[in-house]
């Protein structure tokens, strides 16, 4: 069976594509194919060419005919630093196919204008013990679609926005390859699938699957 084709969608420097450029190189289950920006500046398209995928530039992000003709034959779209919002007919056109990767514990510090150092300031300003990184469905609200697995970092006394930021990176980096390997491994399924942590591993539907290691 072919490695099932995956499309991500970047705004940016591109270094969760990269985690997943590299972890799915020689993957059986899953592959990245394209990658499609919401700019032409984006730093994840140079990634991209480099690895030999091909890339396309949107015109216009908030047409959803054009964010679905996009993506291609793609069976999994990975949003990965995309910052703009996916037009409503596109999510019920990818219904179970979309997922993305926030920097919090979801549904914590989540929401709309939380992204990036925003959401590592707040998670500071609130005095929380425990963050951590959620790879979940998209729907129609801003990080509001079904969880599919989350990995926690905890605070530390001294971390600040960019300490604290770079240590849940690490963890985003690691969780984001393994939540898309599962999925294309079961198929992407047409309904939401949960990974639960159980001895060191996620776990779906009883089954150990993908191991994953402690952050501090």
């Amino acid at each position: 069976m072919s490695p099932i084709p995956v499309a991500v969608l970047v705004s940016g420097a591109g270094t969760n594509l990269q985690a997943l450029l590299d972890a799915l190189r020689d993957s059986p289950a899953a592959r990245v194919t394209r990658v499609v920006a919401s700019r032409a500046d984006a730093g994840a398209l140079e990634r991209a060419r480099r690895a030999g995928v091909s890339t396309l530039v949107l015109a216009h992000p908030d047409d959803p005919g054009e964010v679905v003709t996009a993506i291609g034959d793609a069976r999994l779209v990975v949003l990965a630093g995309y910052l703009k919002r996916i037009p409503t007919g596109a999510i019920a056109r990818l219904r179970w196919r979309l997922i993305n990767i926030h920097p919090a514990l979801l549904p914590a510090f989540g929401g709309p204008g939380m992204y990036g150092r925003r959401v590592h300031e707040a998670v500071l300003a609130s005095g929380a013990a425990l963050t951590g990184a959620t790879v979940h469905y998209v729907d129609e609200e801003y990080d509001r679609g079904p969880i599919i697995a989350q990995w926690p970092v905890p605070v530390r006394r001294d971390d600040t926005p960019d300490t604290l930021a770079a240590r849940v990176l690490e963890v985003e980096h690691q969780l984001l390859p393994q939540a898309v390997v599962e999925l294309a491994r079961l198929g992407v399924p047409e309904g939401p699938v949960r990974l639960v942590a159980s001895g060191g591993a996620f776990v779906v539907a009883d089954q150990p699957s993908v191991r994953f290691g402690a952050q501090g």
